[in-house]
């Protein structure tokens, strides 16, 4: 079986969970023996995915038909991008203008939307020569590029939704990405949540019938660790870990108050906060008008061998999304040694139930379950033991089979 699948970002070149989705998923389904064609707006030359049967083909029309190669793709679409995230890119940018067949045209769409309708034409002319069962697109910046793809093939579609516009907000969606999203939903002939908390979030707010969703819950490559747990401060100090994007839908502001409430009982802790956002700023200032700026460690963005690093070295990990579709990283925190703290709001809930649970606006609570893994070891070592034995029951290999059952599904009824 052959899959042509859209994304938007792939390892390395990542900077959220749907990279680590991408790359799972993509290496569970070659070993599972199908071949994937990975359509996506950035990837740098001579990068190896290390996947066989995974190809990155770029989106550029001029490396459509055969021949084609790794290498950066002209696009300045980038993971997570928003309206002005991507327009600010624009202006800094000098756009080239190509000539072609006597006609002058940007090289970029002059904002995201109309980068994301450039991206669907490239698709289009994709998928005439690019052979394939079927097509997988993955959140609303590939589903304009899915369904172009499926008009010019015939061929059926599935997307895939990693966050919906509602999460991603607070639950004020943008109009413009929400009717993207609703479009692709459907349009496509299946829909892929990653959780049944986001299959009821699509059926709730996008009218889409429950037996059209489908869920295939993500999961954590195995195969790396970081096994040192060594400290870094001399001073003995316990350290709790907030690790993603500083945004609305990651609730760092509740991580922060929380923070601010075990400080008033233990001392000797530390709070790093790995990652970087539109809220960074914000969230420094919050430290320092919170008094606890001394205890607030920001380290910024951090990738491959760093992110395993920070997991190990601390001692509870703390993830206090607002709405969150899946969230892989208390599995990364798991794999690598440490016991969690998550959302109720949550999809990663539905699949480890040996972690601390809270409601992301429960401050309280979260400050309390924080100082009682830290306080007793018990709790600490029992939360880890189980948590470890549940993440063993999760693979991307499965996962990809579960999408494999659902493409032949698909591909069946389209034929009948």
């Amino acid at each position: 079986m052959k899959v042509l699948m859209f994304g938007w970002e792939f390892p390395p070149f990542k900077s959220g969970g749907l990279g680590t989705a991408c790359h799972g998923l993509t290496s569970g389904l070659s070993n599972n023996d199908v071949k994937v064609t990975f359509v996506m707006p950035f990837c740098p030359e001579n990068s190896d995915s290390g996947i066989k049967n995974v190809k990155v083909m770029s989106s550029d029309m001029k490396y459509i038909p055969k021949n084609v190669d790794i290498k950066k793709i002209n696009s300045l679409m980038q993971s997570y991008d928003t309206s002005s995230s991507y327009e600010e890119r624009y202006r800094k940018c000098d756009v080239e203008v190509k000539k072609g067949d006597g006609k002058e045209f940007m090289l970029y769409g002059r904002n995201l939307f109309s980068e994301v309708h450039r991206y669907a034409e490239n698709a289009r002319d994709i998928a005439r020569y690019e052979n394939c069962d079927i097509i997988h697109a993955h959140d609303w910046m590939t589903y304009k590029a899915g369904i172009a793809a499926k008009e010019v093939s015939g061929k059926p579609l599935v997307v895939h939704i990693h966050a919906t516009e509602f999460d991603r907000t607070g639950g004020n969606p943008n109009q413009y990405v929400y009717d993207i999203e609703r479009e692709g939903f459907h349009k496509a002939d299946k829909v892929i949540a990653v959780s049944n908390y986001t299959k009821g979030m699509v059926v709730k707010h996008y009218g889409i019938p429950e037996n059209k969703v489908s869920v295939v819950h993500n999961a954590c490559q195995m195969d790396r660790a970081w096994h040192s747990h060594r400290k870094p401060f001399d001073d003995g100090s316990k350290i709790v870990l907030f690790l993603g994007r500083i945004t609305l839908q990651k609730g760092p502001e509740y991580f922060l108050h929380a923070a601010k409430r075990v400080l008033e009982q233990m001392k000797d802790v530390k709070f790093i906060m790995a990652g970087s956002g539109d809220m960074m700023n914000r969230m420094i200032d919050l430290s320092t008008h919170l008094g606890i700026s001394r205890n607030v460690l920001f380290s910024g963005f951090l990738s491959g061998s760093d992110i395993d690093r920070a997991y190990s070295m601390a001692d509870l990990y703390v993830m206090p999304s607002v709405s969150e579709p899946f969230g892989i990283t208390p599995l990364e925190a798991i794999k690598n040694g440490t016991p969690t703290l998550i959302s109720k709001q949550s999809g990663v809930s539905e699949v480890i139930t040996n972690a601390l649970k809270v409601d992301f606006w429960d401050i309280d609570d979260m400050a309390n379950k924080i100082l009682a893994t830290l306080k007793y070891s018990s709790l600490h070592s029992t939360l880890l033991e189980n948590s470890t034995r549940e993440l063993g029951k999760l693979s991307w290999d499965k996962a990809a089979f579960n999408c494999l059952n659902i493409y032949r599904d698909i591909i069946r009824e389209h034929l009948n």
